[in-house]
């Protein structure tokens, strides 16, 4: 009997990579989304049906009407910066949103759940590449909470069984290698789609020395002043969660788990922008400005445990395979 799967958020960046992930291996889908930051054309397949977390009734009317066997849940708002400008947006959100979701899941005897976290919660690292057993001590409130509702879900697990597989990342990056799928968001605050951005103006007659390209600190405690983090393939993630599934489907998960990911390797902005050079050929400038609040220098993470309890390795990991993906999506996104 095929499984049945609820991607909440799925039809965001990579909640709907996830869904044309799943449908490729023979699961059945349903997206719930509020469409508040999502778009209804990126759910490739399966079932699509509006409504947003903070609704009781459209929880309600979701579990009551159909029976999943697992949940995704993909719908958290994830920029550090507006977490520090509006934190109770992001705690009503991220935290009250998903108590919402899991009260659901309790009433309809639904007890399998995956989390897409965050290194966030590490705060600023002791020791890098980042472990699981490093201590947690978030520094902006989208790391806070993560963090929450990780507590909630081991709680969660003593008082009612319920399964959970929280999964912690810091950059998603890159696009469907098929070009069906990418990064939109509204406003844009993610760096590599940003850069090709500015890659694609330039290209299409803007003068370099006229660049809308900002990059937010130069003189971090890193080799060339500028942040350094960890980036990973969309793909990749998406991969990960489906084996969080299957594990949580094959009944071998113990409570509430968790595992990062990443490429153990973690690249600076100013290396992002050369590798951004290089791909797409074009001169990319850039305006440095003064730092975001809540960003720590450095961030990497292992990604050890995943590789042998869930079998996960990451297939591509290389920074300019990562980012001519994206690029693929930026012209022919800008061609619509």
């Amino acid at each position: 009997m095929t499984a049945s799967v609820l991607v909440v958020g799925g039809a965001g960046y990579i909640g709907s990579h996830m869904l044309k992930m799943l449908a490729g291996a023979g699961y059945a889908t349903t997206v719930f989304d509020n469409l508040s930051l999502g778009h209804r054309d990126a759910v490739l397949s399966g079932e699509f049906l509006q409504g947003d977390l903070l609704n009781h009734h459209d929880l309600d009317t979701l579990f009551q009407q159909r029976a999943f066997d697992v949940v995704m849940h993909f719908a958290a708002f994830c920029y550090v910066g507006e977490s520090v400008t509006n934190p109770l947006m992001y705690y009503r959100n991220n935290v009250a949103g998903t108590v919402n979701l899991l009260e659901a899941m309790m009433k309809a005897g639904v007890d399998r759940f995956v989390f897409s976290s965050s290194c966030a919660i590490y705060g600023i690292p002791r020791n890098i590449p980042i472990t699981e057993e490093h201590p947690k001590n978030p520094i902006n409130p989208y790391g806070h909470t993560k963090l929450t509702v990780e507590n909630i879900l081991a709680d969660s697990a003593k008082a009612y069984d319920l399964q959970s597989i929280s999964l912690r990342y810091f950059n998603a990056a890159g696009c469907d290698p098929e070009g069906r799928l990418g990064e939109r968001h509204d406003p844009e605050t993610h760096l590599i789609p940003l850069v090709l951005k500015e890659a694609q103006r330039v290209r299409n007659g803007g003068k370099p020395e006229d660049t809308t390209l900002r990059i937010f600190g130069t003189d971090f405690d890193t080799p060339d002043g500028t942040c350094i983090r960890d980036y990973i393939h969309v793909e990749d993630l998406c991969a990960a969660h489906l084996a969080a599934a299957e594990r949580l489907l094959d009944g071998k998960s113990q409570g509430a788990e968790a595992y990062n990911l990443g490429n153990g390797k973690g690249f600076s902005v100013k290396e992002v922008i050369e590798t951004c050079r290089r791909v797409t050929g074009v001169d990319i400038r850039y305006t440095p400005v003064d730092r975001r609040p809540g960003d720590p220098p450095l961030l990497v993470g292992s990604s050890e445990k995943a590789k042998n309890v869930l079998a996960w390795m990451p297939k591509i990991t290389s920074l300019e395979e990562i980012v001519e993906t994206a690029w693929h999506w930026v012209n022919r996104d800008g061609e619509q």
